[in-house]
């Protein structure tokens, strides 16, 4: 057995293996070890190695799901090791080879997956600062490729598709990829474009890739061969269901870096954790993969406004006289096709799979019904691609009885009256009783021995059983089969052929089944790229309708997209935000044009900024998934990224501070930003000294407003910056208010044009329950600067200077000029003899 384990782990070095052992899988040596520790299950030992206990430990096989979940969430792959030979006939231990290796990315059991959660294998290559990229989900078969430029965007990438495992060529060190959960170097050649292109010609029957549109991207085309062959390798079987992949353009989408991403809280809020999140709040989707497709949208809000408008229609003709609800009702019987068929494809669907895609089936001619009722181009087109099934439908309900068992191998799961053969091998299995009276009944008769009786052990099969007593009575037919105590047993020949038929009835009806079932994956899989389209459509439907319901029951409104450079909201609302409100969200309305690019926003902390900012870079992102928006009307251009630089964050391991970490996201929106993005600064400069910070933000500002022209939300506690709109005549100021109530700051989140006049920082320093002692030292500290302040004040360049300006310190005010700097500048440098020169330098030095 360990000659034969030991060759099974050399080809595996890097997983688990299970090794199936009768009704155990069991893990030896450190495989063991690892595996009790993370499974938190006993280690045992079982024979000597070297003379020392080799560890073992295992898991039932029936209950190996729940155990292989646990590891693949840890990022352990696992090869199962299955018995193949027939123990009846193998001579030493049987025959045993990997049928297939569980690693994270490579997941299609139901019981490994999270149901509304897309799980990717992803394959990364690189050349320079160019990165191909190529991406898999095995459970439902979607294959895309794409190729990024320089490390912000692969950061993005990696942000938006978050894989369970990652593949990578060895000579790629990017710690944004190498330190990821689930990574995994592959060799070099692996990636090598000239196999990759015959490996995926082969698999999906073409002579070239020109029709997928992907021929020219070399990059990522070696990263898309590594990933099939490895899918090839673990799950050890064809691969029908990948039919195609596709291009995915950065330029079809609007971009959003990783730093976006997070600011935004997509579907994972700061702490990680995925409630209070824009996902959380739209998903109310019916079946799991419409809720995937969600938030797939979501991370890749599209620039194509015929497809957004497309969707804004199908939205309006769901919200007409609430024709989401039918529809909705209608998507309720339908299960998980994309995983289901997937498995169909692997041939690893279990009968259940079968009833709940027997149940879709059945449900898509009243969802084409209710479609019917809706006047949209969109929903008509996804209704006929979802087509009608009538004849798989009624093979299912033939085949397959309502409530079959989990598994195929117990039998029970083929319905009666399917097959005739089935049918008479279970009616022997199961009428053995019946017949068995009777043989018994007549048998006394023949006999006269009343307590004759016929029964049946797993030992010695069945028998005929008399008293000893009376055993001497037996008939010449009977045959001794066994002597006990107090009784003979015997067999007659009509007894040994009814044994021979009810003992093989059993399996052989197993058998059959067996045979059935797979035969009804070969029929489904025959259609499998009709029901996989369906799946697609199906999966539109839930959105919209979800959508839909959003645009209802939140009081959403249709965006409307213009050629004129503007974004114009009237008000606006923090859907997230509004939803953890005691009460009601205080609505503002935003205009930016080509006249007005950017809001220099001022304001107290905890005034409402970061959140006014917010909402509008979400009004944005779902304006560009073709959603209704939080607002009263929204009126925007089409545009090509939103950026964000909110919060304060570091970045340790990579050894960058929270300034750096601020001034890299600055630098990217600087070097990246066009006049067609969305810009979110928050607090730019606030990690630096007082001087630095303002500076950065002043230069920052005029960069974005002068050069870069993006639509800006700039906030800042900078009152200094509220002078630019007199340079740069495209910003304007606009602040959030707040008032003192009864010794209380109360904010009125509402935004006001013009500049705020205070901070209320102290204020909110006391809510935060800084000590009183403090909070008086610190008031004293502000009346001091306040007064040196009031006498330092100078306007800026371009700045008139007026009495009411901010009680702030102005710290671009030049101080006063120093007794020797003045004694310089009157002193005749020529008129002095090299001595008086000397004497002078040290006299100046003295009074420095």
């Amino acid at each position: 057995m360990m000659v034969q384990y030991l060759a099974i782990k050399a080809e595996h070095p890097h997983d688990l293996v299970f090794y199936r052992m009768g009704d155990f899988y069991e893990l030896f040596y450190d495989d063991a070890k690892k595996a009790a520790e993370l499974l938190d299950i006993t280690l045992t030992a079982r024979g000597k190695s070297n003379g020392d206990p080799i560890p073992m430990c295992g898991v039932p096989y029936h209950a190996a799901e729940s155990y292989l979940a646990r590891l693949v969430k840890a990022g352990v792959s696992v090869a199962i090791a299955e018995q193949i030979g027939d123990p009846a006939t193998s001579k030493g231990p049987v025959e045993r080879k990997v049928v297939r290796v569980v690693t994270p990315g490579t997941l299609s059991d139901e019981a490994l997956l999270e149901e509304r959660v897309d799980n990717l294998l992803l394959a990364v290559s690189m050349r320079g600062q160019d990165y191909g990229l190529a991406y898999l989900d095995l459970a439902s078969g979607r294959f895309r490729i794409l190729e990024v430029n320089g490390d912000e965007a692969l950061t993005g990438e990696l942000q938006r598709l978050n894989p369970a495992e990652t593949l990578y060529c060895d000579t790629i060190g990017h710690t944004a990829i190498t330190s990821r959960r689930g990574a995994r170097p592959q060799p070099e050649w692996e990636f090598d474009g000239d196999s990759a292109r015959r490996a995926l010609n082969t698999q999906f029957q073409t002579h070239d890739l020109k029709g997928f549109g992907c021929d020219g991207l070399d990059l990522a085309i070696g990263a898309a061969g590594c990933l099939l062959q490895y899918v090839k390798d673990t799950q050890r079987s064809n691969l029908p269901h990948l039919r195609s992949m596709s291009h995915e353009s950065r330029e079809a989408s609007v971009i959003l870096d990783a730093a976006t991403r997070r600011n935004l809280e997509i579907d994972t809020n700061m702490a990680g954790g995925d409630s209070n999140t824009l996902y959380s709040v739209l998903d109310k989707g019916v079946t799991a993969m419409g809720s995937r497709l969600l938030r797939r949208w979501l991370h890749r809000p599209l620039t194509d406004i015929t497809v957004l408008e497309t969707r804004q229609d199908a939205i309006a003709a769901l919200c007409a006289n609430y024709h989401y609800e039918t529809v909705r009702e209608a998507l309720k019987p339908i299960g998980d096709m994309e995983r289901i068929l997937t498995r169909v494809a692997l041939r690893s669907a279990r009968p259940r799979d079968l009833t709940r895609l027997l149940s879709s089936l059945a449900a898509l001619p009243r969802l084409r019904s209710e479609l019917g009722h809706c006047a949209a181009p969109l929903l008509a087109s996804l209704s006929q691609q979802a087509g009608d099934y009538p004849q798989l439908t009624d093979l299912l309900q033939r085949a397959i009885i309502d409530n079959p068992p989990v598994v195929i191998r117990d039998g029970g799961v083929i319905a009666d009256g399917y097959d005739e053969e089935l049918d008479e091998l279970r009616k022997i299995s199961t009428g053995a009783a019946d017949y068995l009276l009777e043989i018994e009944q007549r048998e006394r008769e023949a006999t006269g021995i009343q307590t004759l009786k016929v029964g049946y052990n797993r030992v010695h099969g069945y028998y005929i059983e008399i008293g000893r007593a009376q055993s001497e009575r037996a008939p010449a037919g009977y045959v001794r089969r066994q002597t006990l105590k107090n009784a003979e047993r015997f067999i007659t020949p009509e007894l040994k052929e009814f044994e021979d038929k009810a003992l093989s009835s059993k399996s052989r009806a197993l058998a059959r089944e067996k045979a059935l079932y797979d035969e009804l994956l070969e029929r489904l899989n025959e259609q499998l790229a009709q029901l996989q389209d369906t799946a697609a459509s199906v999966s539109q439907i839930d959105v919209l309708s979800c959508l839909a319901e959003r645009a209802d029951s939140l009081s959403l409104c249709r965006p409307q997209f213009c050629q004129e450079q503007v974004f114009e909201v009237t008000q606006g609302r923090h859907l997230v935000v509004e939803q953890v409100l005691a009460e009601p969200f205080i609505a503002n309305d935003t205009l930016l044009d080509d006249s007005r690019r950017m809001l220099l926003i001022t304001g107290p902390n905890m005034g409402g900024k970061s959140t006014y900012m917010r909402q509008n870079a979400v009004i944005a992102l779902l304006a560009h998934i073709g959603s209704y928006v939080p607002a009263s009307a929204a009126r925007l251009a089409p545009m090509d990224r939103i950026f964000t630089r909110i919060g304060s964050s570091d970045d340790l391991a990579s050894g960058r501070s929270t300034f750096m970490v601020e001034m890299t996201e600055t630098a990217n929106i600087l070097h990246n930003a066009t006049p067609r993005s969305l810009v979110l600064m928050d607090e730019v400069g606030r990690g630096t000294s007082t001087f630095d910070g303002l500076s950065l933000a002043w230069a920052a500002a005029v960069e974005l407003a002068r050069n870069v022209q993006a639509f800006t939300l700039f906030a800042t506690h900078y009152f200094e910056l509220t002078a630019l709109p007199e340079l740069c005549p495209t910003m304007a100021n606009v602040h959030l208010d707040a008032t003192e109530h009864q010794d209380h700051v109360v904010f009125l989140h509402h935004i006001q044009e013009g500049p705020a006049n205070r901070s209320f920082g102290l204020q909110v320093a006391k809510l935060a329950g800084i000590p009183a002692p403090v909070l008086r030292a610190a008031s004293d500290k502000l009346a001091e600067l306040e007064a040196d302040g009031a006498g330092q004040q100078r306007a800026m360049p371009g700045q008139t200077a007026s009495p009411a300006a901010s009680p702030q310190v102005d710290l671009f005010a030049s101080a006063p000029a120093h007794p020797v700097m003045e004694e310089l500048e009157e002193l005749d440098v020529d008129g002095l003899s090299p001595r008086q020169a000397l004497e002078k330098l040290y006299e100046l030095k003295h009074k420095l």
